[in-house]
């Protein structure tokens, strides 16, 4: 399989808890949250399928605004000693959370949220060859569509770089 970025060998991402964001106020949403929760369980496995079935590729194709590769907003490489393991618990302790309801970019190693409330959330995705992107952006469990074709995603490199601080090596772009 081309797109084989699922990290069967590296327990360690297995045991990062899943991110949890907050129960919401309005009906419609409430009703969104239960159907999300209970999907999430299966996410895996259905993404597994989806990309074996080419059903991945045939939404990264035919959605004109959803990437291809890599998502932009590059905020960095890890910083020599620093590991991609020792970074996610770090992000673990500031509010992150394993986000598995994610599509995998090329040479994804993990990938990480943190919710604000039940419409938004910062996600950082780590590579395997220690760069490190994120953006902020609707949780596709609010607003699937939208988060799908990237409306509303937001660069926000300064944030991200004032928490990863000495993690990282940040990007000069």
């Amino acid at each position: 399989m081309a797109l084989r970025m699922f990290a069967r060998n590296n327990k360690w991402i297995r045991d990062i808890p899943r991110s949890h964001m907050e129960y919401p106020s309005r009906f419609f949403d409430r009703i969104k949250y239960v159907f999300w929760t209970v999907y999430a369980r299966f996410y895996p496995a259905i993404r597994r399928i989806a990309y074996h079935l080419g059903i991945g590729e045939f939404f990264i194709n035919h959605f004109e605004n959803v990437h291809e590769g890599r998502q932009p907003f590059l905020i960095g490489t890890l910083a020599p000693g620093c590991s991609a393991q020792d970074l996610s618990f770090f992000l673990v302790e500031h509010g992150y959370g394993n986000h598995f309801v994610a599509w995998k970019d090329a040479g994804e190693l993990v990938s990480l949220r943190k919710t604000i409330g039940f419409e938004y959330q910062y996600h950082l995705r780590v590579f395997k060859d220690g760069e490190i992107r994120g953006h902020y952006e609707y949780t596709p469990e609010c607003h699937p569509y939208y988060h799908m074709i990237q409306v509303g995603l937001e660069d926000r490199q300064e944030e991200f770089k004032n928490l990863l601080g000495d993690w990282i090596v940040p990007t000069t772009e």
